[in-house]
């Protein structure tokens, strides 16, 4: 039967109304939506095949090579495909004997990975301007710039002169009194480990080196005339305050970038805690009793009652 030119559009409109080739084009489609949303199964770590693909061999050497070496020879690749394979049989052994089951320290790993899958859906874009202002004139405080100090000492050690080195440094005092600063102020006290002018330091900074009785009553000082005894916890010393910067709450245009980190990590830790508290909602937590609480708190370690 031959077909004229006119007949090439009626057959394919017959096509197209034909009900299996719907039905057909229907399966494809749910063909590839399948392949898509149901990819391939991973390895059954429980099956007896251990398979080590190409792409785990360039993950073996790019480990290698960012240890700052070079490109692992073969002999080196063989060893390390062989210590992989090492850990993939003792890690299903392991498996096979329920060693995965109650282990504290891989509780704490998978714990520790749900902390950082958390942390990864937490990611936060940078904020507005205003809204970062607005954040920042509520969080003033936490930027506020602790006073400024640079203060000299003489050390008096009681390693070397026993109980007389408060009494060595008083006498000191009254000759560094009229003189202030000069060439000869550090040789009447003793050598001191670290050093003996701190600029610019805060007194959180003063009080990590001498403790914080030292900052405090370095903060309380006059400036420009020698002040002691003072202790710390190396011993006694006579303090010369040179200056003092005052502290002060600065500019949001100074601290904006702060800022910006402040307010991200603080959306992330709120984006976690929400996450934590929908996961913890899943489930019902049973607590013991409150005498059990006080009996777990009285027992010593090594004693049992």
């Amino acid at each position: 039967m031959q077909t004229g030119p006119n007949d090439s559009p009626r057959l394919a409109g017959r096509l197209l109304r034909e009900p299996l080739l719907h039905f057909l084009l229907a399966g494809a489609v749910l063909f590839v939506v399948y392949a898509i949303l149901s990819p391939a199964p991973k390895e059954d770590v429980r099956s007896g095949e251990i398979v080590i693909t190409e792409e785990d061999l360039a993950q073996l050497a790019i480990g290698w090579r960012a240890q700052g070496r070079a490109a692992p020879s073969p002999a080196q690749l063989h060893g390390l495909v062989e210590a992989r394979v090492r850990e993939e049989v003792l890690y299903r052994e392991a498996l096979d004997m329920g060693m995965d089951k109650d282990d504290t320290i891989i509780r704490r790993r998978l714990a520790q990975k749900m902390e950082f899958l958390t942390e990864d859906a937490s990611r936060i874009a940078d904020p507005a301007p205003q809204v970062l202002r607005d954040w920042y004139t509520t969080r003033v405080d936490e930027f506020a710039q602790a006073p400024r100090m640079t203060l000299r000492h003489v050390y008096f050690s009681p390693d070397l002169r026993g109980d007389r080195a408060r009494a060595a440094a008083a006498a000191a005092l009254r000759q560094l009194e009229p003189a202030g600063i000069d060439a000869r102020t550090e040789s009447i006290g003793d050598p001191f480990m670290y050093q003996t002018r701190y600029p610019d330091r805060s007194p959180e900074q003063l009080a990590a080196v001498f403790g914080p009785a030292f900052a405090e009553a370095v903060v309380a000082m006059p400036t420009q005339r020698w002040v002691g005894p003072v202790q710390s916890g190396y011993g006694w010393h006579l303090v010369y305050l040179e200056e003092v910067l005052p502290g002060r709450t600065p500019a949001f245009e100074e601290v904006e970038e702060a800022a910006r980190q402040a307010w991200i990590a603080e959306q992330r830790a709120i984006g976690k805690q929400k996450a934590f508290e929908a996961m913890r909602a899943r489930y019902k937590v049973v607590l013991p009793s409150a005498e059990a609480v006080a009996n777990a708190v009285a027992v010593q370690p090594g004693v049992r009652k």
